[in-house]
């Protein structure tokens, strides 16, 4: 790969990019006079058609609360609501749909599964363990959770290529730790974690274990009987489908020995002023109405994913990230952040000079969108010692041309900064 051209590149891949692209109406546009190149699908992916579709159409035939009319509109609602469901239990094997509860993104998944698992389960003394490169999003629940119940957080070691030390970890477990939280794949640098192996050592010592599936389940199939985890969870919208939509999967019997995190309608069985009893799963824990028009057109974005040789989309992300690494090695001022052995399609890097945030400026004025920052992820930036990156990330509907698009921006750029 690092001998070819973008052009050549696009070439000879056999992954037809751009009939994927007419799929994605807004990548179509241009933006400072220049076409669009999105490079920020680690904060959210693009929708294609028929996912806007999908929604647009709930609202114009089958707009109804779900799962309580006696009229045909809450009928046709709920049964594309409750398809959508099993869809994603299909999507990531779950050995059931009554265990995948729907949440507003990754964010309340976890804040659930740390109010209702741990106020239940953590007592003073309690250790529960993240990965020194977590998003904030996998570290302040619990350390929310860790100040109510008397546990206490603690960082498992990460290394300069932003590796987690699976031998530091190892050393830590003892029957103290009750929880073990990590990213399947780091949103700062896309880093792939060995859950695997996490999740098997973590439950030899019988901690539990939840991974943060955000930045894994647009790049390749994720089976969450084979992982054998307690807990996955993601958002929609990193998976193509709407924002403010997300997923908890939960093992069975956990999930059932689990309070209620929120009260209210649907969530309920009987109520009176002497006693409340809960619903079954998974509406325990879905108090209140739901997006639907969002479940809706999520389900409509699992179906055009699996409309796609996955394999195929998978390949062509990880040459687009050899081919822009390689690019950027052979660029001068250029410095990788996050080299670790096994990564998503994830970039990100420092300009020498310059402050990131200068960066993406400049390269916006030239239609290419890129993420700066510290991506939610302070701890680990501190520990490298830089106030954030430059972070490019590419999806299955980038092309080669677009790589060497950010790189001449690149290029124009280093002349006002450095």
């Amino acid at each position: 790969m690092s001998n070819l051209s973008g052009a050549n590149a696009v070439q000879i891949s056999t992954f037809d990019v751009e009939k994927i692209r007419a799929d994605f109406p807004i990548l179509h546009q241009q933006v400072n006079g220049q076409p669009l190149v999105y490079l920020d699908n680690a904060a959210t992916t693009q929708k294609p058609n028929a996912v806007i579709d999908a929604i647009a159409d709930y609202y114009r035939t089958d707009n109804s609360n779900v799962h309580r009319g006696a009229h045909t509109l809450a009928d046709r609602a709920t049964v594309k609501f409750e398809a959508a469901r099993t869809k994603v239990a299909e999507f990531l094997n779950a050995p059931t749909a009554q265990q995948i509860i729907w949440t507003r993104g990754t964010t309340e998944s976890i804040n659930l599964v740390a109010a209702s698992w741990g106020r239940a389960n953590l007592v003073t003394g309690d250790r529960i363990l993240v990965s020194a490169m977590e998003h904030h999003s996998n570290i302040v629940p619990w350390q929310l959770i860790a100040q109510a119940t008397g546990a206490v957080v603690e960082a498992i070691p990460v290394d300069e290529t932003g590796t987690i030390n699976i031998l530091a970890f190892d050393a830590m477990l003892d029957s103290r730790v009750k929880m073990v939280a990590v990213g399947h794949v780091s949103n700062a640098m896309g880093t792939i974690n060995p859950v695997e192996k996490i999740i098997s050592l973590a439950h030899a010592v019988g901690a539990r274990v939840l991974i943060d599936g955000a930045q894994a389940v647009s790049h390749w199939a994720v089976d969450v009987q084979t992982l054998n985890c307690d807990f996955y969870v993601f958002s929609a919208h990193k998976l193509f489908g709407p924002t403010g939509l997300g997923v908890l999967y939960g093992k069975r019997d956990i999930l059932e020995s689990m309070p209620p995190y929120q009260g209210g309608g649907e969530m309920i069985e009987t109520v009176s002023f002497e006693k409340t009893t809960f619903n079954q799963l998974p509406y325990k824990f879905e108090a209140g109405t739901p997006d639907i028009a969002g479940v809706i057109g999520f389900g409509a974005a699992i179906d055009y994913l699996n409309s796609l040789d996955r394999n195929a989309a998978s390949a062509h992300e990880q040459a687009l990230l050899v081919y822009a690494e390689e690019k950027a090695r052979a660029t001068e001022g250029i410095t990788l952040i996050g080299t670790a052995n096994q990564k998503t399609s994830v970039m990100s890097f420092m300009l020498d000079g310059a402050h990131p945030a200068d960066v993406g400026v400049l390269l916006d004025k030239q239609g290419v969108a890129v993420r700066t920052g510290n991506h939610c992820a302070q701890p680990i930036m501190d520990q490298f010692k830089i106030p954030g990156t430059v972070r490019a990330s590419f999806s299955f509907y980038n092309t080669f041309v677009e790589v060497d698009r950010l790189f001449t921006a690149i290029e124009k750029a280093k002349m006002f900064l450095m």
